[in-house]
């Protein structure tokens, strides 16, 4: 194999190019044995080697890139672009903020991390991407339920709902540069996301 490091994940797409998920290297393996696999783009990441063929000698294997791109086509397509809102998590929602406070601005790991909610459920306030933000357990307790203005305390950023492209991004571990550009080219031009990821700031894990 090519890359030792078998954590690294592969991009799966369907046959558009719409990012879809992030897969292992056995579930591409698998996809490409298949033939469900359309065309592939970005560096090689593993060649796998199977048995050999008894009656050519010839031993097989099968090569896996970056971002794998699967026949058909997401059956949420026509939502994308349309409002389409994907699920809230905490992961999710810690790595939107990189691991910090939006209240005290200091980062955390994630067990020191909590969802707040910025008009609080106590106040008819909703479990929602653009009503929540990542604080700190001891600046979460501190607020209760309180709106921070109540609190006396200033919210450092406006809570955002990130797209299916920007979701797919939030879930990825150590994004390789050339997914990182095709996942770029589906993010909105004035994207939050888009903005860090040219700064070169990282993902929190």
């Amino acid at each position: 194999m090519m890359n030792m490091d078998l954590q690294q994940q592969v991009l799966r797409t369907d046959v558009s190019g719409m990012p879809l998920e992030w897969i292992g290297y056995q579930e591409a393996v698998r996809l490409i044995s298949l033939g469900q696999v359309s065309y592939t783009l970005g560096r090689k990441l593993y060649a796998i080697h199977g048995g050999i063929n008894a009656v050519s000698g010839l031993r097989s294997s099968i090569d896996v890139n970056a971002i794998v791109a699967t026949w058909g086509q997401h059956p949420l397509k026509h939502l994308f672009s349309d409002g389409y809102v994907p699920p809230l998590s905490n992961k999710a929602l810690f790595r939107r903020d990189q691991g910090m406070c939006l209240y005290c601005g200091q980062q955390f790991p994630n067990y020191m991390l909590s969802r707040d909610h910025v008009k609080p459920l106590s106040q008819d306030g909703r479990d929602l991407w653009t009503n929540v933000v990542t604080a700190c357990k001891r600046c979460n307790n501190y607020k209760a339920g309180r709106t921070p203005e109540q609190a006396g305390i200033q919210l450092l950023a406006i809570p955002f709902s990130p797209t299916h492209a920007e979701y797919v991004y939030l879930q990825g571990r150590r994004i390789l540069a050339d997914q990182m550009d095709f996942l770029l080219a589906h993010f909105p031009r004035n994207s939050v996301l888009r903005k860090r990821v040219e700064r070169g700031e990282s993902l929190i894990s």
